[in-house]
Order: structure tokens, then C-alpha cells, then sequence
């Protein structure tokens, strides 16, 4: 593993990219410490979550993201999103939060000692929570909270189905489905089936042996995350005015869009039939994280932390969370 390393400024240790590609392009570099400015935090990094997202920016694709992330290579080269530590320097007009608090939220470059976020898109870390756990909370947590709730329309007494149960989302998803009232019926492999019955799900098919598509059950809501099954099969377990909610897709759509095409065409389809095809993109605000930890203090969400990786073995966290490897949330620790 290579260091870079320059004279100037105040330094600090971060995970850095400068061509897009595999976990082969990361390595541990020394950089110039970001500087907050108007409206942002700068937060010192006690631990950062790893996310599908990352994943996306690491490889730039689909190519869809490159206009807003850098088309030939990433215009911020550290990765990671998700954080939570303690706030270090506030730029002009913040208020909400001093030097010294503890926060969790979504950031940029957050595989590093330190990284700007915007003021409006951090909250105060849930009272007895560790920032591990913190980490793992923010952007699949809102992930879930919104595809569930909002787009979803989650009701009690509903049929649920979760399919990527034992995932990043996929565990918030189950946890926040039991504790509206719901019905939950988790999708993973046998080996996780343990991890996704104690946060709540009722039953739980065993992907690699079973097929969720097949006999009589039907659903009120299908959440599906990063999933690659056809429209037409999961409509089939839909009842006639349920809701299908995609998040995210792996199924094959070349360079461009990648998962992103089946998403694209359930939209399209939605209008001409009875059942409710969404896809959505998350919202990133300080509201619904402040929900998520209301959650959390009432003990009815907690994250199911897989795996924890030093700051220099960022790259083999993206290989495992790539080859499916993540029983639960993996988090970088700095």
C-alpha cells in the first residue's frame, strides 16, 4: 500500500482514488485536511459506514453518475459517505451544532480523519449510542425509513416482503416494517436467515434454496433492494393493488444504467396497471435522521453491524460488501 505525501498544510490520513475502478484503486494516502464553509461541519472521523453508493462512485458506473461525480475520474478521490464523530471547526452561519459535539449524518471523503458536511444533513448522536453504530445509521437507515413510509405507504397488518433482508437496508428495512405492525417475510441467504429473524422478520426464505416467486403467498408491499429479479416476477407475488418499491438494482443494463434500466421501466409501466411500481431517491435531511435516532433511543431500530476495518483496509471492506460477503453494515473505524 502506497502513502502520498506533500509539504503543505495541515495533513491527515484518507483513503484516495484518482481513476475509477475496483478496490485495487484505493489506497491510504496523506491529504490536505478540508476546511468547512458556509453552512458546513468539519467532523472528526471516529467511523464511517460502507454503502452500496460507495461502490457506485468507486467504479463510476453507472455512467449516469459521472456528470455530477467527475466523468474521467472522481472529483473528490475519498470515498465513504456515511460518518459519525465529533465535530472539529463550523463554518459561518452554522448553528445547530459547536466544537465538541458528537454527530452522525452524511459527509463527503469520509474514509479519512477528517471531512466536511453540510450542516443540514447531520444530527446529534442518539444518547448511549457508539459511533460505530452511528456510522452505520445514516443513509441506509434513511434509505429504509423513506422507501418503507413515504413511497411505500407502510401500514399495520400489511404483508411485507423484504427482499436483500440481511444487507445494509435490507436490516433497517425489516426492523422499521415489524415496528409499524407489519407481517415481515425476509429474503437472504440460509446463512444470515438467524441475523434477519432477530430484528423481526416472521419468515425468511432462504434464497439460495428456495424461490420467493413461487407458490400462492401474496404481498401488500415488496421492498426490494439492489435485487435483480424480472418486473414481471415480482409483480407475480404483488396482490392486484400492492406496491413494488425498487431500491437500487444489479440487473444487467450495460455501462449507462446499469440496474437503474429495470427502476426506469417500472416507473413507465406503473400508470397501465393496478399495481404501485416506485422508485425513489433518497432524501438526505437532518429531519429524518433525527427520526432514525428517536428510533434508536426508543429501542425499536438498532444497526446490525457485520463487520468493523481499519482505515487502511477500506479496499478489502468494498471487496466484501461487492462479492456479498456483508452480514449486515460494515463499517470503517478510524
Amino acid at each position: 500500500m502506497t502513502t502520498e505525501t506533500t509539504q503543505t498544510g495541515t495533513r491527515m490520513r484518507a483513503v484516495v482514488q484518482h481513476e475509477y475502478g475496483g478496490p485495487e484503486t484505493l489506497h491510504l494516502g496523506e491529504i490536505d485536511r478540508p476546511a468547512p464553509g458556509a453552512g458546513q461541519v468539519l467532523v472528526e472521523v471516529r467511523a464511517a459506514g460502507v454503502e452500496r453508493g460507495v461502490e457506485h462512485l468507486m467504479t463510476g458506473l453507472p455512467l449516469v453518475v459521472r456528470p455530477v461525480y467527475g466523468w474521467r475520474r472522481p472529483k473528490n478521490p475519498v470515498r465513504g459517505r456515511e460518518v459519525a464523530g465529533v465535530v472539529a471547526a463550523v463554518g459561518e452561519g452554522v448553528t445547530r451544532f459547536g466544537v465538541g459535539d458528537e454527530v452522525f449524518g452524511i459527509a463527503e471523503g469520509t474514509f479519512a480523519e477528517y471531512a466536511v458536511g453540510e450542516e443540514t444533513k447531520l444530527a446529534r448522536l442518539p444518547a448511549g449510542m457508539s459511533f460505530v453504530d452511528a456510522a452505520a445509521l445514516p443513509i441506509s437507515g434513511i434509505t429504509a425509513l423513506q422507501g418503507l413510509h413515504e413511497v411505500g405507504g407502510l401500514e399495520a397488518g400489511q404483508d411485507v416482503l423484504v427482499i436483500g433482508a440481511s444487507g445494509g437496508v435490507g436490516t433497517f428495512a425489516v426492523q422499521i416494517a415489524h415496528a409499524a405492525g407489519a407481517t415481515v417475510t425476509g429474503v437472504s441467504s440460509g446463512a444470515k436467515a438467524d441475523l434477519v429473524r432477530s430484528l423481526g422478520a416472521d419468515h425468511v426464505v432462504d434464497h439460495t434454496s428456495e424461490d420467493f416467486a413461487a407458490g400462492d403467498r401474496r404481498y401488500d408491499l415488496v421492498f426490494d433492494v439492489g435485487g435483480n429479479s424480472p418486473l414481471r416476477r415480482l409483480r407475480r407475488v404483488l396482490r392486484r393493488d400492492g406496491t413494488l418499491v425498487l431500491v437500487g438494482g444489479e440487473s444487467a443494463g450495460g455501462k449507462l444504467l446499469a440496474g437503474f434500466d429495470r427502476q426506469l421501466r417500472a416507473v413507465a409501466l406503473s400508470p397501465f396497471v393496478s399495481q404501485r411500481l416506485k422508485m425513489f431517491v433518497a432524501g438526505e435531511g437532518h429531519e429524518r435522521l433525527e427520526q432514525l435516532a428517536s428510533m434508536v433511543e426508543q429501542g425499536t431500530l438498532r444497526p446490525a453491524v457485520g463487520a468493523t476495518y481499519a482505515l487502511a483496509d477500506a479496499p478489502q471492506a468494498m471487496r466484501d460488501l461487492a462479492a456479498g460477503r456483508a452480514r449486515g453494515k460494515l463499517v470503517v473505524t478510524i
